[in-house]
């Protein structure tokens, strides 16, 4: 259904364009949209006109047409001015409001099915014959971006990255939840990972422009037949949880980079707590001290080189191998051998993943 603003809006330009004024009312009479105040006084008229069998009618000086979607009776459209052009300006108009009608249908259609397809709530079989009906091509590459904002719950933020494509557009702008939008994007220019990149950047430097705030935006891979970008958009949903938890410092995450956290991610909190308690037996990285998680940070940050870590955090070398010696003591862990660094790395990523699941809890 169009909007009462685009109706506005519409006969608005073609008023400044044919120097006519126009009302539109629906079925009942009741004014939907007028570029004059005086012709709201023909709403009897109107709702006469829509029982009478006529298409156009010269009703008291106007001239009133009526507006169908696909045979029913949507809108009466009344024009007035002065000339014998009214008539045709009129007929005119009425055909763009039907134009305008079977444009936000195919629009809408569209969105409904890119909906299902993200969800995977299509059979094969559908995905190809309603794709062929909306004239979606099925064998382009595609990738899927999902946008996140603080304001994500306002329906501006999806208007807003609409605006940003534009309407010519390939790409397909819509939203499946409430908390964020989703960019299904046309890479048939033969965009490589590093343009992907280049456009989130963009989508990001717009809506920082539009006032949005705490941005942030992941994608999936790249697929090639339309059957593949439910995948494509799991991917990027999996990318903006794992980004949030072992990448908060990120604000735009690719799915291709998660490398080790996206494991972690998928498994059960069960098996998460079973294996920190065999690590660290009782304890937690939570209770170690300031001091020791820096050290520890810094330690992984220049791999596991002891000479620069120490430099780094200016302190002595002797300083640096008493700490490594005191968490060995421990936890058993010593991180100056390759294995054991593994194991403990992995080991505060998956208390980082049970605390940011914990935290939705309560």
């Amino acid at each position: 259904m169009i909007s009462n603003q685009v109706l506005q809006n519409t006969i608005d330009g073609l008023k400044g364009i044919a120097r006519v004024e126009f009302c539109i009312m629906d079925t009942d009479g009741k004014e939907i949209a007028s570029t004059a105040s005086n012709m709201s006084g023909c709403s009897a008229e109107a709702a006469d006109f829509a029982k009478s069998p006529a298409d156009s009618q010269e009703i008291k000086g106007f001239q009133y047409f009526k507006v169908y979607d696909e045979q029913q009776l949507e809108y009466i459209l009344i024009a007035a001015g002065i000339g014998e052009d009214v008539y045709m300006v009129g007929k005119m108009t009425a055909f763009q409001i039907q134009n305008l009608l079977v444009a936000y249908k195919e629009r809408f259609d569209k969105d409904n099915f890119i909906k299902n397809l993200l969800l995977d709530n299509l059979l094969l079989i559908d995905i190809y014959s309603r794709a062929k009906k909306l004239h979606i091509q099925t064998d382009v590459k595609r990738v899927v971006m999902i946008v996140e904002t603080a304001d994500g719950r306002d329906n501006n933020v999806l208007e807003t990255m609409r605006i940003y494509f534009g309407s010519g557009s390939r790409d397909f702008i819509t939203a499946v939840d409430e908390n964020n939008v989703v960019v299904v994007k046309d890479l048939s220019d033969g965009e490589n990972p590093a343009d992907i990149e280049r456009a989130a950047l963009g989508i990001e430097g717009y809506l920082i422009k539009e006032g949005m705030e705490d941005i942030h935006i992941a994608y999936g891979t790249v697929v090639k037949e339309i059957k593949e970008v439910s995948r494509s958009y799991k991917e990027a949903k999996m990318a903006m949880d794992v980004g949030k938890i072992f990448f908060d410092d990120r604000n735009i995450m690719a799915y291709s980079e998660l490398g080790i956290g996206r494991l972690i991610y998928q498994l059960p909190m069960p098996l998460c707590k079973m294996f920190i308690k065999e690590i660290f037996g009782g304890k937690s990285p939570d209770d170690f001290d300031e001091e020791t998680l820096t050290t520890i940070s810094k330690f992984f940050e220049n791999s596991l080189n002891v000479s620069e870590t120490s430099r780094q955090l200016f302190i002595h070398r002797n300083t640096l191998v008493y700490r490594l010696d005191k968490l060995q003591k421990n936890t058993g862990l010593d991180l100056r051998v390759f294995e054991d660094a593994i194991t403990f790395r992995i080991a505060l990523m998956v208390v980082k993943y049970m605390n940011y699941m914990e935290s939705f809890e309560y």
